[in-house]
């Protein structure tokens, strides 16, 4: 039975100041990543913004409503997001929300699930026959196994590898021939696909709120994400940051390029210690990694 809003009165009210489009009237913003892929900002709420600001307001907007009397010591917009990033009172955060259009090889593509708080739909190999776009590296992009990351690379590895690796890989992106033709012959779709390697190319829309994607872009702009996956956290954050560059300037400030310690490490720091009181060799390393950030050592 369908609700009566018969009686329902919806009151219709004009802004106070004039509105703005933060994407400027446009549809989509675009970045290419790689040879086939790219991430587009396709929405954003809030659309439309006060003339001459940007989505932070409505950051600042929430805050000021759950704080009450307490937002009346801060005097203006850029001072308040950044108190909020700076003691981590992020739900304000949420307000802003973000939907990306995504082309991408499904071996990033099962790293990025892994981030679980965004509304996400999926070009389905099921229902749709998979385009022939795989991603190929560059020579110089084969990277040897990493002695110190067990789950990441470092430096190119030979020529002669990086030629045999490439060499593989043609022979693997040949395997879109055969599945066309299973397809050709009766074979569903839904098995036909299921021999793709994973540098085959999917797309998504990925919608989150900007909470959710700092914490995203956190991970995967970090040195020790991988690089295909960073390439496409840096052309998300050239997206992100002309519609709330307020909380993106707060978020490289106390987040992405912050350093956080440890208590043992402050320990250390304060009592004149070369070392903090721990024999684990990675939280060693990682001092001294700090330590060099902070101009403590060469």
């Amino acid at each position: 039975m369908s609700p009566d809003v018969s009686a329902v009165r919806i009151q219709r009210r004009p802004p106070e100041s004039p509105l703005a489009d933060v994407m400027g009237g446009a549809a989509r913003w675009e970045v290419g990543v790689h040879e086939h892929g790219f991430i587009a900002l396709v929405d954003v709420m809030p659309r439309l913004v006060p003339q001459g600001l940007s989505a932070d307001s409505a950051i600042v907007q929430a805050a000021r409503v759950s704080y009450g009397q307490g937002t009346k010591r801060v005097h203006e917009d850029r001072g308040l997001i950044r108190y909020l990033m700076r003691h981590r009172h992020t739900s304000p955060f949420e307000m802003v929300e973000l939907k990306f259009h995504c082309r991408l090889p499904i071996f990033v593509a099962r790293q990025w699930i892994r981030h679980r708080t965004a509304s996400v739909n999926e070009y389905s190999g099921r229902y749709s026959i998979l385009p022939d776009r795989f991603y190929r590296p560059a020579t110089d992009d084969v990277r040897a196994q990493s002695e110190a990351n067990r789950q990441g690379g470092d430096e190119p590895v030979d020529d002669l590898a990086a030629a045999e690796f490439l060499d593989y890989l043609d022979r693997v992106v040949a395997s879109h021939q055969r599945y066309e033709a299973l397809l050709a012959r009766g074979v569903t779709r839904e098995l036909a696909r299921i021999g793709l390697p994973v540098n085959v190319y999917t797309e998504w829309y990925w919608k989150c709120d900007l909470r959710n994607v700092f914490h995203f872009l956190s991970l995967r702009l970090d040195p020790h994400s991988q690089q295909e996956i960073r390439d496409y956290a840096l052309a998300m954050y050239a997206l992100v940051e002309p519609v709330a560059p307020l909380a993106c300037e707060a978020f490289l400030d106390y987040q992405l390029e912050a350093l956080q310690l440890s208590r043992l490490e402050v320990e250390a720091l304060r009592e004149g210690r070369a070392a903090p009181a721990t024999s684990n060799s990675r939280e060693l390393a990682e001092w001294q990694a700090k330590r060099r950030r902070l101009g403590l050592e060469e």
